[in-house]
């Protein structure tokens, strides 16, 4: 019940201001009075709705939900709105990942800088085989590895955020069959520059990568929008 009233939420099937009962909700989804009590109550915490006695339960506003919560990231990932949260998703990646390459670069521990450059390498050698499922593994461990090392609780709670469009762009097909190689090769830069504590380096080359994740996604939503 959670996912389903989540995404039409999420995806705009019930709209703002649009008030639904318990007993509405219990008949429509086929549940109890206690799930339906549990399911709203997570959805208040997201800030998708808010319940007031003998009103019922009211869709709020866009501007108010957690755009956070990676419960809301999947369910707009998955539907209509998909090309909107990916572009609002790079654009957040593109503002906060160069940084925290940077800062990585200066305040990395040596077993962080090690393990980093060890992920670099892995995907590397998946990207070659176009085993694109272990290549999603990796990327996602060496993007939250990157975010936690800069050091920046603020930067490394949106890990979660970065490992859902990282594999949004994979479920939904939106990645080259064998990804590109000057991404492979801006990964293995960044890990270098971080290993070396190039600030600099790291920085560039972490932005290059988002950057080519935005015009990838870019092409990929637009060819398959006209085929």
């Amino acid at each position: 019940m959670l996912g389903e009233l989540g995404a039409a939420i999420a995806n705009g099937e019930l709209a703002p201001g649009e008030v639904l009962r318990s007993d509405e909700l219990q008949q429509r989804y086929g549940t109890s009075r206690t799930v339906a009590r549990e399911v709203v109550r997570v959805l208040e915490t997201m800030g998708l709705t808010s319940s007031r006695r003998r009103v019922g339960v009211t869709v709020r506003e866009p501007h108010e939900w957690n755009h956070y919560d990676p419960r809301l990231l999947r369910w707009q990932l998955d539907g209509a709105n998909r090309e909107f949260a990916l572009r609002t998703l790079t654009e957040l990646r593109s503002a906060v990942e160069p940084c925290a390459a940077r800062f990585a670069a200066v305040r990395a521990t040596p077993e962080e800088r090690g393990r980093i450059r060890a992920l670099a390498v892995h995907l590397q050698a998946t990207a070659r085989a176009r085993e694109l499922e272990t290549f999603l593994g990796h990327d996602v461990a060496f993007h939250d590895l990157l975010l936690s090392a800069s050091r920046n609780p603020m930067f490394a709670q949106l890990s979660s955020v970065v490992a859902e469009v990282l594999a949004g762009r994979t479920g939904h097909g939106l990645m080259p069959a064998e990804p590109q190689p000057e991404a492979v090769r801006w990964h293995l830069e960044v890990a270098e520059a971080i290993d070396g504590g190039e600030a600099d380096r790291a920085e560039r080359a972490m932005r290059d990568i988002v950057e080519q994740a935005r015009d990838e996604i870019a092409v990929a939503v637009s060819s398959n929008l006209n085929g």
